[in-house]
């Protein structure tokens, strides 16, 4: 069954990537270029609750998003928030950071937070024409 939480960031639409114990999605509200997903395939709410397996595969993963996410966008930090406060099941809002403006598209990125917190209240508008280009060249890095 499809979790309110998959529903909410754009799940199918948005899958970059399945791994066995996770999926990772492109935000649909793009906080910075980039801004991604991870989420447990496993029905937890807690993150002590995830399996051994699905600890043992985050740091695969992580090496993968850093390294693709580098690749495509060449940001200056990387966040990885994990707040679960009005979606229960267990996810990552990972969030690249950028000290300037980025382009994608010919779309113009901004980093409302830099330097501090990611600033969720303030995300970039971006027209479906370019999310759907940077959902397909996110496939297309994490696909190799």
């Amino acid at each position: 069954m499809l979790s309110e939480t998959l529903k909410k960031f754009g799940y199918p639409k948005t899958l970059i990537k399945k791994y066995e114990n996770w999926l990772l999605l492109c935000r649909p509200k793009q906080v910075t270029l980039g801004s991604l997903i991870l989420i447990c395939k496993e029905e937890v709410d807690a993150f002590f609750k995830i399996s051994e397996v699905g600890f043992y595969e985050l740091p695969k993963i992580i090496k993968e998003i850093e390294t693709k996410t580098k690749d495509l966008f060449q940001y200056d930090k990387i966040n990885y928030l994990m707040l679960m406060m009005h979606d229960p099941e267990v996810h990552f809002h990972i969030i690249p950071r950028y000290s300037g403006e980025k382009t994608f598209a010919n779309a113009t990125f901004k980093d409302f937070g830099w330097p501090r917190m990611p600033g969720f209240d303030r995300v970039n508008e971006v027209e479906s024409s370019v999310m759907k280009k940077l959902i397909e060249q996110l496939q297309k890095s994490f696909a190799c």
